[in-house]
């Protein structure tokens, strides 16, 4: 008899198509949000395999699959599981590292472009007719030349870098493990202390995962560390940041703009102050959404869930 896994997001037609044509196994696939409701107990109690990228695993939800072998999460952050009961039910919890680096590494760039020339607003403007080839010049830059500083230097984070450096960015970061001497040097790049990174960086990019010691991590003292023409990237979680301490320096002129991918509670409430301001680039936690991201970190699942499969112990086990 085939496996059965149940996949947690919502999904299309070609969205299934992917997920099936990674699954090498033949195992039965359902679709949580296609199951109805008073059916759903009945699938949890036969499921052998969890996937999922966003939505909620819960204490109910593990303790209602008594055959579960694996929660399986598709990308890195895993604060929408409940770790602490998968453990005390012996259920591993896995991520697949890496496998959205490039995709999340991409947009951070793509976001810092469009805050330094204005990318946002031009295109808005140009599409209802306003010319503003001059109006925006003194206030546009170039990344050439600029410091990026990154709190958080994992995948993402090297990623990232390496795309700056290309740039001609200077690049500084902290993060509590220190890169190894031969990537530091090959861009060059330099450690600093958490303070010393706001202080100095034009550009401040976020690729931490939420944590207890991260969650809040920045808030109204180090955006007061930042130079006033800085601009903040935030691609990890949106619980990392003070929402309303961002809003209000971004009010008051203590940094220039900031780019949002992650939010503190998603989807993003539409009365959020940060998604009126024209210096915001605002996106719905789309960090890894490209189907090269999705076809890598799917892969990556299927995998490991055949090594369970196969009696053998899962790769990338948080719990």
């Amino acid at each position: 008899m085939s496996s059965k896994l149940i996949y947690f997001n919502k999904v299309t037609p070609a969205l299934k198509k992917i997920l099936e044509s990674n699954d090498s196994r033949g195992m039965q696939i359902f679709y949580w949000h296609e199951i109805p409701e008073g059916e759903r107990k009945n699938v949890l109690k036969e499921a052998d395999y969890f996937l999922v990228a966003t939505e909620k695993i819960t204490k109910e939800m593990l303790q209602s699959a008594p055959k579960l072998k694996m929660v399986q999460k598709t990308g890195v952050g895993v604060d929408n599981i409940d770790i602490k009961t998968a453990k005390e039910l012996g259920i591993p919890v896995c991520k697949t590292p890496g496998a959205n680096a490039i995709s999340v590494a991409e947009l951070t760039i793509g976001m810092i472009l469009s805050l330094y020339r204005k990318l946002n607003l031009l295109d808005k403007a140009t599409k209802n007719g306003q010319w503003l080839m001059w109006e925006h010049r003194l206030t546009s830059y170039e990344v050439y030349g600029k410091t990026h500083g990154f709190i958080g230097f994992g995948k993402i984070g090297k990623e990232t870098a390496k795309r700056s450096k290309a740039l001609g960015t200077k690049i500084i970061y902290y993060d509590k493990i220190r890169a190894d001497e031969e990537f530091e040097n090959s861009l060059d790049a330099k450690y600093m202390e958490l303070d010393e990174v706001l202080k100095n960086a034009d550009i401040v990019s976020l690729h931490v995962p939420l944590l207890p010691e991260t969650e809040g991590l920045i808030g109204k003292r180090e955006l007061s560390l930042m130079k006033p023409t800085a601009i903040l990237i935030n691609v990890s979680r949106g619980k990392i940041v003070d929402e309303n301490a961002l809003a209000e320096a971004l009010a008051n002129n203590v940094i220039a703009g900031a780019g949002i991918d992650a939010w503190s509670s998603e989807p993003v409430e539409r009365d959020n102050p940060l998604l009126a301001f024209d210096n915001v680039v605002a996106t719905p936690h789309i960090g890894a959404g490209t189907k090269d991201a999705l076809n890598r970190v799917l892969s990556m699942a299927f995998q490991n869930i055949a090594l369970v499969e196969k009696g053998k112990t899962p790769m990338y086990v948080v719990n």
